[in-house]
Protein backbone atom coordinates (compact mmCIF):
# COMPACT_ATOMS: atom_id res chain seq x y z
CA UNK A 1 0.00 0.00 0.00
CA UNK A 2 1.19 3.52 -0.80
CA UNK A 3 1.15 5.85 2.21
CA UNK A 4 2.31 9.22 3.45
CA UNK A 5 2.59 10.72 6.92
CA UNK A 6 1.52 14.31 7.56
CA UNK A 7 2.92 15.35 10.93
CA UNK A 8 2.72 18.44 13.08
CA UNK A 9 6.10 20.17 13.31
CA UNK A 10 6.67 19.56 17.02
CA UNK A 11 9.44 17.19 18.10
CA UNK A 12 7.17 14.39 19.36
CA UNK A 13 5.02 14.27 16.22
CA UNK A 14 8.04 14.23 13.92
CA UNK A 15 9.69 11.48 15.99
CA UNK A 16 6.56 9.31 15.75
CA UNK A 17 6.31 9.93 11.99
CA UNK A 18 9.89 8.80 11.38
CA UNK A 19 9.43 5.70 13.54
CA UNK A 20 6.11 4.84 11.86
CA UNK A 21 7.44 5.27 8.33
CA UNK A 22 10.34 2.89 9.04
CA UNK A 23 8.02 0.33 10.59
CA UNK A 24 5.55 0.36 7.68
CA UNK A 25 8.26 0.22 5.02
CA UNK A 26 9.66 -2.85 6.78
CA UNK A 27 6.22 -4.46 6.29
CA UNK A 28 6.03 -3.75 2.58
CA UNK A 29 4.30 -0.36 2.55
CA UNK A 30 5.57 2.18 0.02
CA UNK A 31 6.02 5.82 0.97
CA UNK A 32 4.45 8.02 -1.72
CA UNK A 33 3.92 11.67 -0.90
CA UNK A 34 2.31 12.57 -4.22
CA UNK A 35 -0.14 9.71 -4.76
CA UNK A 36 -0.83 7.85 -1.49
CA UNK A 37 -3.69 5.47 -0.84
CA UNK A 38 -3.47 6.12 2.89
CA UNK A 39 -2.61 9.38 4.67
CA UNK A 40 -1.59 9.02 8.30
CA UNK A 41 -1.99 12.22 10.28
CA UNK A 42 0.18 12.68 13.36
CA UNK A 43 -0.65 15.69 15.50
CA UNK A 44 -4.07 17.11 16.27
CA UNK A 45 -7.33 17.98 14.58
CA UNK A 46 -5.67 21.05 13.06
CA UNK A 47 -3.06 18.84 11.43
CA UNK A 48 -5.87 16.68 10.09
CA UNK A 49 -7.45 19.72 8.42
CA UNK A 50 -4.10 20.60 6.86
CA UNK A 51 -3.78 17.08 5.46
CA UNK A 52 -7.29 17.09 4.01
CA UNK A 53 -6.70 20.37 2.21
CA UNK A 54 -3.30 19.20 0.99
CA UNK A 55 -4.96 16.24 -0.75
CA UNK A 56 -8.26 17.94 -1.61
CA UNK A 57 -7.99 17.04 -5.30
CA UNK A 58 -7.37 13.35 -4.54
CA UNK A 59 -9.97 12.57 -1.89
CA UNK A 60 -11.69 9.93 -4.01
CA UNK A 61 -8.54 7.82 -4.08
CA UNK A 62 -7.34 7.81 -0.47
CA UNK A 63 -8.30 7.34 3.16
CA UNK A 64 -7.13 9.07 6.33
CA UNK A 65 -6.26 7.77 9.77
CA UNK A 66 -4.51 9.50 12.64
CA UNK A 67 -2.48 9.43 15.82
CA UNK A 68 -3.14 12.32 18.20
CA UNK A 69 -0.06 13.56 20.02
CA UNK A 70 -2.13 14.74 22.97
CA UNK A 71 -5.65 13.70 23.90
CA UNK A 72 -8.13 11.99 21.61
CA UNK A 73 -9.46 14.17 18.81
CA UNK A 74 -12.57 13.90 16.69
CA UNK A 75 -10.45 12.84 13.71
CA UNK A 76 -8.13 10.42 15.50
CA UNK A 77 -8.66 7.20 17.46
CA UNK A 78 -5.16 6.68 18.88
CA UNK A 79 -2.87 8.71 21.11
CA UNK A 80 0.92 8.69 20.89
CA UNK A 81 0.93 6.29 23.87
CA UNK A 82 -0.91 3.73 21.72
CA UNK A 83 1.64 3.58 18.89
CA UNK A 84 2.10 -0.20 19.04
CA UNK A 85 -1.66 -0.81 19.05
CA UNK A 86 -2.05 1.49 16.07
CA UNK A 87 0.61 -0.34 14.04
CA UNK A 88 -0.79 -3.75 14.99
CA UNK A 89 -4.31 -2.76 13.98
CA UNK A 90 -3.14 -1.23 10.72
CA UNK A 91 -1.18 -4.35 9.77
CA UNK A 92 -3.52 -7.08 10.95
CA UNK A 93 -7.10 -5.89 11.34
CA UNK A 94 -9.90 -4.99 8.95
CA UNK A 95 -10.89 -1.35 9.20
CA UNK A 96 -14.33 0.19 9.01
CA UNK A 97 -14.51 3.02 6.51
CA UNK A 98 -16.61 6.08 7.29
CA UNK A 99 -17.03 9.23 5.26
CA UNK A 100 -17.98 12.85 5.87
CA UNK A 101 -19.37 15.34 3.39
CA UNK A 102 -17.58 18.60 2.79
CA UNK A 103 -19.13 22.03 2.54
CA UNK A 104 -18.98 23.60 -0.90
CA UNK A 105 -18.64 27.38 -1.11
CA UNK A 106 -18.84 29.18 -4.46
CA UNK A 107 -18.85 32.76 -5.64
CA UNK A 108 -17.99 34.30 -8.99
CA UNK A 109 -15.52 31.80 -10.48
CA UNK A 110 -14.19 30.56 -7.12
CA UNK A 111 -14.94 27.23 -5.46
CA UNK A 112 -13.74 26.09 -2.02
CA UNK A 113 -14.41 23.09 0.21
CA UNK A 114 -14.48 22.97 4.01
CA UNK A 115 -14.47 20.04 6.41
CA UNK A 116 -15.39 22.02 9.54
CA UNK A 117 -16.97 25.31 8.59
CA UNK A 118 -17.10 28.40 6.42
CA UNK A 119 -17.44 31.89 7.85
CA UNK A 120 -17.97 35.38 6.55
CA UNK A 121 -16.44 37.88 8.98
CA UNK A 122 -16.01 41.64 8.84
CA UNK A 123 -14.24 43.22 11.81
CA UNK A 124 -13.84 46.59 10.07
CA UNK A 125 -17.51 47.51 9.88
CA UNK A 126 -21.00 46.14 10.46
CA UNK A 127 -21.70 43.54 7.78
CA UNK A 128 -25.23 43.29 6.44
CA UNK A 129 -26.09 39.95 4.83
CA UNK A 130 -29.34 38.92 3.21
CA UNK A 131 -29.77 35.19 3.79
CA UNK A 132 -31.73 32.96 1.40
CA UNK A 133 -32.46 29.26 1.95
CA UNK A 134 -33.49 27.22 -1.10
CA UNK A 135 -34.25 30.48 -2.90
CA UNK A 136 -36.54 31.75 -0.13
CA UNK A 137 -35.80 35.01 1.67
CA UNK A 138 -34.98 34.08 5.28
CA UNK A 139 -33.53 37.12 7.05
CA UNK A 140 -31.28 40.14 6.93
CA UNK A 141 -28.36 39.80 9.34
CA UNK A 142 -26.33 42.70 10.75
CA UNK A 143 -23.17 42.17 12.77
CA UNK A 144 -19.68 40.73 12.42
CA UNK A 145 -20.66 37.74 10.31
CA UNK A 146 -22.15 34.27 9.94
CA UNK A 147 -20.77 30.76 10.35
CA UNK A 148 -22.07 27.66 8.58
CA UNK A 149 -20.70 24.34 9.79
CA UNK A 150 -21.01 20.64 9.19
CA UNK A 151 -21.74 18.17 11.98
CA UNK A 152 -17.96 17.77 12.43
CA UNK A 153 -17.50 21.53 12.61
CA UNK A 154 -20.16 21.97 15.27
CA UNK A 155 -17.49 21.61 17.99
CA UNK A 156 -15.02 23.97 16.31
CA UNK A 157 -15.59 27.70 15.71
CA UNK A 158 -19.35 27.17 15.83
CA UNK A 159 -19.16 26.18 19.49
CA UNK A 160 -17.23 29.35 20.34
CA UNK A 161 -20.17 31.46 19.12
CA UNK A 162 -22.61 29.36 21.19
CA UNK A 163 -23.86 27.19 18.36
CA UNK A 164 -25.27 23.76 19.15
CA UNK A 165 -22.95 20.75 19.32
CA UNK A 166 -24.33 18.12 16.94
CA UNK A 167 -23.97 14.38 17.55
CA UNK A 168 -21.94 12.38 15.05
CA UNK A 169 -23.72 10.79 12.09
CA UNK A 170 -26.30 13.51 11.45
CA UNK A 171 -25.99 14.96 7.92
CA UNK A 172 -26.94 18.62 8.23
CA UNK A 173 -25.87 22.24 8.11
CA UNK A 174 -25.87 24.65 11.05
CA UNK A 175 -25.80 28.44 10.76
CA UNK A 176 -24.72 30.57 13.72
CA UNK A 177 -24.37 34.30 14.12
CA UNK A 178 -21.09 36.02 14.94
CA UNK A 179 -21.76 39.08 17.13
CA UNK A 180 -25.19 39.85 15.71
CA UNK A 181 -26.79 43.24 16.29
CA UNK A 182 -30.37 43.10 17.57
CA UNK A 183 -32.40 46.24 18.22
CA UNK A 184 -35.55 47.94 16.91
CA UNK A 185 -33.90 48.50 13.53
CA UNK A 186 -32.01 45.24 13.05
CA UNK A 187 -33.53 41.91 13.94
CA UNK A 188 -32.37 38.48 12.77
CA UNK A 189 -33.12 35.07 14.29
CA UNK A 190 -30.56 35.58 17.05
CA UNK A 191 -29.90 31.87 17.55
CA UNK A 192 -28.32 29.02 15.65
CA UNK A 193 -30.46 27.16 13.14
CA UNK A 194 -29.98 23.56 12.01
CA UNK A 195 -30.99 22.78 8.43
CA UNK A 196 -31.47 19.62 6.41
CA UNK A 197 -28.57 18.32 4.35
CA UNK A 198 -30.16 19.42 1.06
CA UNK A 199 -30.39 23.08 2.10
CA UNK A 200 -28.87 25.52 -0.38
CA UNK A 201 -27.91 28.76 1.36
CA UNK A 202 -27.08 32.04 -0.29
CA UNK A 203 -25.50 35.14 1.26
CA UNK A 204 -26.07 38.42 -0.58
CA UNK A 205 -24.82 41.90 0.27
CA UNK A 206 -24.54 45.29 -1.34
CA UNK A 207 -20.88 45.02 -0.35
CA UNK A 208 -18.64 42.41 1.25
CA UNK A 209 -15.69 44.82 1.04
CA UNK A 210 -13.20 44.34 3.90
CA UNK A 211 -14.93 41.07 4.84
CA UNK A 212 -13.08 37.75 4.84
CA UNK A 213 -14.24 34.32 3.77
CA UNK A 214 -12.82 31.78 6.21
CA UNK A 215 -12.62 28.16 5.02
CA UNK A 216 -11.49 26.01 7.96
CA UNK A 217 -8.11 27.64 8.73
CA UNK A 218 -7.75 29.61 5.46
CA UNK A 219 -8.95 33.14 4.67
CA UNK A 220 -9.80 34.92 1.42
CA UNK A 221 -10.78 38.57 0.79
CA UNK A 222 -14.31 39.23 -0.42
CA UNK A 223 -13.85 42.71 -1.90
CA UNK A 224 -16.12 43.15 -4.90
CA UNK A 225 -18.17 40.00 -4.15
CA UNK A 226 -21.97 40.32 -4.02
CA UNK A 227 -23.22 36.75 -3.64
CA UNK A 228 -21.91 33.57 -1.92
CA UNK A 229 -23.46 30.09 -2.29
CA UNK A 230 -23.11 27.37 0.36
CA UNK A 231 -24.26 23.74 0.31
CA UNK A 232 -23.10 20.26 1.22
CA UNK A 233 -21.01 18.92 -1.64
CA UNK A 234 -20.65 15.51 -3.24
CA UNK A 235 -17.04 15.40 -2.04
CA UNK A 236 -16.33 13.17 0.97
CA UNK A 237 -13.41 12.63 3.31
CA UNK A 238 -12.93 8.90 3.89
CA UNK A 239 -11.55 7.79 7.24
CA UNK A 240 -10.51 4.39 8.58
CA UNK A 241 -11.67 3.23 11.98
CA UNK A 242 -10.23 0.13 13.67
CA UNK A 243 -11.87 0.70 17.04
CA UNK A 244 -15.13 2.10 18.30
CA UNK A 245 -14.52 5.24 20.34
CA UNK A 246 -17.88 6.62 21.43
CA UNK A 247 -18.83 10.13 20.36
CA UNK A 248 -19.50 11.24 23.92
CA UNK A 249 -16.17 9.88 25.09
CA UNK A 250 -14.45 12.02 22.44
CA UNK A 251 -16.53 15.01 23.42
CA UNK A 252 -15.74 14.56 27.10
CA UNK A 253 -12.01 14.19 26.41
CA UNK A 254 -11.95 17.53 24.59
CA UNK A 255 -14.30 19.64 26.67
Amino acid sequence: MRFNCVARLDKLSRKIAIKLEAKLIDHGFVKDQDDPQLVIVIGGDGTFLLAVHEYMDKLDDLCFIGIHTGTLGFFTDYTDQEFDSFVDDLLHRQAKEISYQLLKVTYDDHCYYALNEMRVENVSRTQKIDVYVNGEDFERFSGTGLCICTQLGSTAFNRSVHGAVIQEGLPLLEMSEISGIHNRYYRSLGSSIVMKDDAKIQFEADSFDKALLCIDYMTYPLDGVKKINIELSKKHVRMLRYREVGYFKRLKSLF
